[in-house]
């Protein structure tokens, strides 16, 4: 097939050539970068609270009819034995080896109707084997905006932060009802009613929420106008970005798709602008063989979500990866005299500079995977570097073997990549250098460097 994501790593030769060398750039939030400054606005979500708008980002996979939840429990690593209406979880996909080709919210919307949101690899597969198995399912997609002429059905909102509870009282005409994390009820944003999830993003309280899409600018306003005496601010796209990090999110893993025979006919069926095949992949950690870019649940932190109570695939290949040590979740503190370094290259001439670190959000690629080091051996990957006003320093999320996560060791990060860079947009011309951080359970947990 030659308009297929199998025919363009065919032509180019690589699946790691063609994803280092991307045009595409990192991901975009089509929003406003600031509504204050990204400072504050960070600060918001741990001092008053935050309005993040999800309207945009994400893709929205409505799955319905009989064999809905078949489906899904065929191809999750995640048991549906409680799983219904007015429910959601954080669906895990793998490939028939048992690593991760993405994982996205799902939602109960109604008697065997779900909706998938998330960035497209979940989202894609689901629909792959909708299309092409044997399942009585009808499937609708309702794309993120970048590639969407339509207008988006829905809007999608989260307000978080401590004075969260106070602003949905005072919107709602009284206290909303109490509910269970990742359960869902409905409410009132002044004459509006919405569907709300308990869904804590950046770590605090509040709720994720959603209505036809032509509400959406007037339940905002409602917000706006309810919160300003407690302090809520917007969050611009800078901001956003780096909330996942500090809320323990690895929002892109690299899809466990490239490679392999039974994966063929999937590639054969993405196109070559899909997701998968237009992604960018960047940072020091470098291999010829895409399948070292992937990961298994226990390295993102979802081991806990393997359960072997039905048949999915890669349940095979997961049950005797269980058995063995795995990579760990981590957080990294970045040290702060080193990062001075990287920002202070930018006075040197020539190429003799590190790679520069965009602030908050030192994203460059779709998937940044960076080398961590100890004693002159590779432990582990770190992902997103991004600077936290809430903790006045750099932090990253990183995957560690697990023998290695001793928290509060040092170790280092070599942050940029070999050989002055690659062609990706992104990268100019640089050199490496060796950052050194400190290993910790989760943010806020030690002073910054």
């Amino acid at each position: 097939m030659n308009d297929s994501l199998e025919s363009k790593i065919n032509q180019i030769g690589s699946a790691v050539d063609m994803l280092r060398n991307s045009q595409i750039g990192p991901y975009l939030f089509p929003i406003e970068p600031e509504y204050t400054n990204w400072r504050d606005e960070q600060e918001a979500w741990r001092k008053t609270a935050i309005l993040f708008n999800q309207s945009y980002h994400m893709t929205d996979l409505y799955v319905e009819g009989p064999d809905c939840y078949k489906l899904l429990s065929d191809l999750g690593v995640n048991t549906f034995k409680n799983f219904g209406v007015n429910k959601a979880k954080q669906f895990v996909v793998c490939n028939y080896d048992g690593y991760v080709i993405g994982d996205s919210i799902l939602y109960g919307i109604g008697e065997n109707k779900v909706n998938i949101v998330g960035r497209p690899p979940t989202i894609n597969w689901v629909s792959f084997h909708a299309e092409t198995g044997d399942y009585d399912v009808t499937i609708r997609r309702d794309e993120r905006s970048l590639y969407n002429p339509q207008p988006r059905e829905t809007y999608r909102f989260q307000v978080q932060g401590p004075n969260a509870q106070k602003i949905f009282e005072k919107v709602n005409g009284g206290p909303v009802p109490p509910t269970k994390f990742f359960h869902m009820l409905e409410f009132n944003i002044g004459e509006y009613k919405v569907t709300g999830l308990n869904h804590q993003m950046s770590g605090f309280p509040g709720f994720e929420f959603w209505g036809p899409a032509e509400q959406g600018d007037a339940v905002k306003a409602v917000l706006v106008e309810a919160g300003a005496e407690f302090g809520l601010k917007l969050s611009g796209s800078r901001c956003y970005s780096t909330s996942a990090i500090e809320s323990g999110w690895i929002p892109s893993p690299m899809p466990a798709i490239y490679a392999g025979e039974k994966m063929k006919s999937y590639r054969e069926w993405l196109g070559t602008n899909s997701f998968e095949a237009i992604a960018s992949l960047g940072g020091s950690y470098v291999s010829d063989n895409i399948e070292d870019y992937y990961q298994t649940p226990w390295d993102l932190g979802y081991g806990f979500m393997v359960k072997f109570d039905h048949d999915f695939i890669g349940r095979e290949a997961l049950e005797k990866m269980a058995k063995r040590k795995h990579r760990k979740k981590s957080w990294l503190y970045w040290d702060k005299e080193d990062v001075l370094k990287i920002f202070g290259s930018m006075y040197e001439q020539g190429d003799n500079r590190y790679k520069y670190m965009e602030l908050p959000a030192g994203h460059y690629a779709t998937h940044p995977l960076d080398k961590i080091m100890k004693n002159g051996k590779m432990i582990g990957l770190s992902t997103y570097p991004v600077y936290s006003a809430n903790i006045r320093g750099w932090i990253s999320l990183c995957m560690i073997d697990e023998d290695e996560v001793i928290y509060g060791d040092e170790v280092t990060v070599v942050w940029g990549e070999p050989d002055g860079g690659t062609a990706k947009v992104g990268v100019e011309r640089h050199i490496q250098l060796e950052v050194k951080a400190k290993i910790a359970p989760k943010p806020f947990t030690q002073t910054k460097n």
